[in-house]
């Protein structure tokens, strides 16, 4: 019989990790970036190291039901939001009822970025729904043409607030 090489001596087997499991903790990364908060931050307020912080939102390390309500209630946002977006459920884009489409999940993961915080920080701050429609205008000129829009929105018509 020939030996699984593979596998550790301790038997474990090494997974990639659950699709949901780094779903989640992407929501955390992205909910935590959002309130400008560290990783060393949030890991001293939940007794916990940055380094654990970085594998939960990595997905490598598993959240606790008990662990993702503290981090809910240090982040200040319900539990569901961390499924937010979740892909697979009703089918990748489809709404329910009078549900909106969820983003796609390339726009959650610009969100997430610093460009992406930094964008919709300052954006928000524009108090002028003229200059708010002619900067969305100004990015769409200066973005490449979608081979795939899913934009909804007409040329014209103004973004929503």
């Amino acid at each position: 019989m020939k030996p699984l090489a593979s596998v550790p001596a301790d038997g474990s087997a090494k997974r990639p990790p659950d699709q949901i499991d780094v779903h989640v903790g992407s929501r955390v990364r992205l909910l935590r970036m959002t309130i400008g908060l560290s990783q060393e931050r949030l890991g001293e307020k939940l007794g916990l190291t940055f380094q654990q912080i970085q594998k939960y939102e990595k997905g490598a390390n598993r959240i606790s039901a008990s662990r993702l309500f503290r981090i809910a209630e240090v982040l200040d946002v319900p539990v569901a939001s961390f499924f937010d977006g979740l892909p697979g459920r009703r089918g990748e884009g489809q709404a329910a009822g009078f549900e909106e489409d969820s983003p796609a999940p390339y726009m959650l993961d610009f969100v997430g970025t610093p460009e992406g915080l930094q964008l919709n920080r300052a954006f928000t701050r524009i108090a002028d729904p003229a200059v708010r429609r002619r900067i969305v205008e100004l990015v769409k000129s200066l973005a490449e043409p979608d081979e795939n829009p899913t934009d909804r929105t007409e040329p014209d018509a103004p973004p929503e607030s």
